[in-house]
């Protein structure tokens, strides 16, 4: 039986580091995935409402095949900017590119952003958003170890009508195979069963991760959007304003194309623990790194493996979203 890395982190992954960074006062934040070396990266987005930084960039067609770090953060178009300052401070460490001797380090950081704008903190910062201070933060608490629930990107997340938050899991397959997963879970959807209690990712539950709760006989979940979340989604129904953001990490040496076809296969860790998503209020997207370290064989041998990989990674996602809801 597989069993999570024994962080049950997506630090678990070798070479990653997570570093959060709030502002309790704007009820916002930023949460950085570091990558320690040189990681191919892909995204794949499915919502209806996506804020995005550097996401071409790791369009298989194109030039850039390397991935510096990730930022996931709140603050809606204004949360771009942690990217910025998660830049400078990489580039300031000598982490990046270097297109010609004399040139600065360029690190290459993709990013996507929740909307956490309409909750009840400070947003009065005039001329001057907090993001480009937290992203440079994030780097600075950057770690194997991070908390979960409701800190950095997942500080103002909301979860249909309960709290969002971060969560993370990974998956050991064995072989030096390891899969992780983050999560900052700010849909217009709901975590939970008709009978408010029970995760919709209950399945894939390891060790009561999240509670252990599981569904009564008399739970029906045959209504695709159930009257009593069409009520309670009423005042969440805001075409941008929810979002989920992912990145799903692997041990595995992937090429682009397969580091994208990784995401895809991931986006169903969403499906499988928030009903309903990818919704026209949604902006949910999901990254995927590869580490370049193991090997996963050729011809029909790698075909499965890459299976193999993205469905753990979709297991992983789905895990990481509940645990995110449960620790906030």
């Amino acid at each position: 039986m597989y069993r999570p890395g024994p962080l049950n982190l997506i630090t678990d992954v070798p070479g990653l580091r997570v570093g959060h960074a709030t502002d309790q006062a704007v009820m916002t934040g930023v949460t950085s995935v570091l990558c320690q070396g040189d990681w191919t990266g892909a995204v794949d987005v499915r919502g209806g409402g996506p804020g995005s930084r550097e996401t071409e960039a790791l369009a298989p067609e194109n030039f850039v095949d390397l991935v510096h770090a990730v930022v996931l953060t709140g603050g809606s178009v204004f949360g771009l900017g942690a990217a910025d300052g998660v830049t400078a401070a990489l580039s300031a460490q000598n982490v990046g590119l270097r297109l010609s001797p004399t040139s600065p380090a360029i690190p290459i950081v993709p990013a996507a952003v929740l909307h956490d704008l309409g909750n009840e903190g400070n947003k009065a910062w005039g001329l001057n958003p907090p993001y480009r201070d937290l992203g440079m933060a994030s780097v600075a608490a950057a770690s194997m170890q991070f908390e979960l629930g409701s800190v950095g990107a997942g500080r103002g997340a909301m979860a249909g009508m309960v709290k969002g938050g971060i969560g993370s899991a990974s998956l050991d397959l064995g072989d030096g195979l390891m899969v992780g997963a983050i999560v900052a879970t700010n849909p217009v959807g709901s975590v939970f069963m008709p009978d408010d209690k029970t995760f919709w990712a209950w399945p894939f539950e390891i060790d009561g991760e999240f509670g252990g709760i599981r569904p009564g006989l008399d739970v029906q979940s045959n209504d695709p959007l159930p009257e009593q979340s069409r009520l309670k989604m009423a005042g969440r129904l805001t075409p941008g304003a929810n979002t989920t953001l992912a990145v799903v990490a692997v041990s595995a040496r992937l090429t682009k194309a397969e580091a994208k076809r990784l995401a895809m296969m991931a986006q169903d860790g969403l499906a499988r623990a928030i009903r309903p998503v990818h919704a026209p209020y949604d902006g949910d997207t999901v990254f995927a790194l590869s580490s370049r370290e193991i090997e996963i064989g050729e011809g029909t041998e790698r075909l499965v493996q890459l299976t193999r990989l993205g469905s753990a990674a979709a297991d992983c996602l789905a895990r990481a979203i509940a645990r995110g809801v449960y620790c906030a």
